[in-house]
């Protein structure tokens, strides 16, 4: 990509990852572009195809993140992935999810993989990280008068922490070349439960925490219910938790040492930075 103009857009630029992978591409010399409905460098809304163009101009390179709570979006990432073709980038890396290969068909992630592999002018690296640690400060799987519920039957996954995704995903989109048809499953150095999930946010806050592994069917009805999210997307759910129920959750791996030369951030690591999180007035 040499010669080219040397600009990435991020997509999902204010979110978990998205934030980290501009700020750092722009701390390590890059031209960077956050782009997001509310909050980017520039407005992106992936329903809204005229804020599309001027995202682009100028772009050789893009962190892709498809649309969130949905299932079904592969129509409109191609649509865009042509624009973003015809605009001159050259590379993506896209934000995928782990066990991609094994997503239910109503799914549309290994669609838009296969997609990205069949484009000759772009080269591509996919990223299929854990579950990330950051769920347990927000209201993925919050902390509730000391409980965490989600189903698991027990199995264990290595939480990663977004931060170590944004690192690999900074560096694939700083030598793309050299991460040209990669895979990497970004994942935390340890497999645990969510029992010791808890056990270590109990530890950092001495405060009681435990986790109360529901029934799926109860979990998924009542996020449904409360309008937490939109019924399609049950069947991520049912996967998503599945997977560690069936003892297919993620394992640990080298991934973030072998393309950031550094060793991803244990759980213990996370929870003492993210302490505030479970202690603050807002969070009691």
């Amino acid at each position: 990509m040499t010669g080219s103009p040397q600009t990435a857009l991020v997509l999902g630029g204010t979110g978990r990852t998205g934030s980290l992978v501009a700020r750092k591409l722009a701390e390590r010399g890059l031209g960077a572009r956050s782009a997001a409905r509310h909050g980017g460098d520039v407005p992106f809304d992936w329903d809204d195809p005229t804020t599309h163009p001027g995202a682009l101009d100028g772009v050789d390179r893009l962190y892709l993140v498809t649309p969130v709570l949905r299932v079904t979006y592969a129509d409109q990432v191609a649509a865009f992935l042509d624009l973003a073709e015809a605009a001159g980038v050259r590379h993506v890396t896209y934000l995928s999810t782990y066990g991609a290969d094994q997503a239910p068909p109503e799914v549309d992630i290994r669609v838009v993989e296969a997609d990205l592999a069949a484009r000759a002018a772009l080269t591509h690296c996919i990223l299929r990280p854990a579950w990330v640690m950051q769920n347990f400060t927000d209201s993925h799987l919050p902390v509730v008068d000391g409980v965490i519920t989600v189903p698991t039957g027990g199995g264990a996954e290595a939480f990663v922490d977004a931060a170590d995704i944004a690192a690999v995903a900074v560096e694939t989109l700083l030598a793309p070349e050299a991460h040209a048809g990669a895979r990497y499953a970004p994942t935390g150095p340890q497999a645990l439960t969510v029992g010791e999930v808890a056990d270590t946010i109990a530890a950092v806050t001495g405060r009681p925490v435990r986790h109360h592994d529901i029934d799926p069917g109860a979990w998924i009805g009542g996020a449904l219910a409360a309008g937490l999210v939109p019924a399609p997307y049950a069947v991520m759910l049912r996967w998503l938790t599945g997977t560690i129920a069936s003892g297919n959750g993620s394992t640990p791996n080298d991934d973030v040492e072998k393309v950031t030369g550094r060793p991803a951030a244990t759980f213990r690591d996370f929870a003492r930075r993210s302490v505030h999180a479970w202690t603050s007035p807002a969070a009691r």
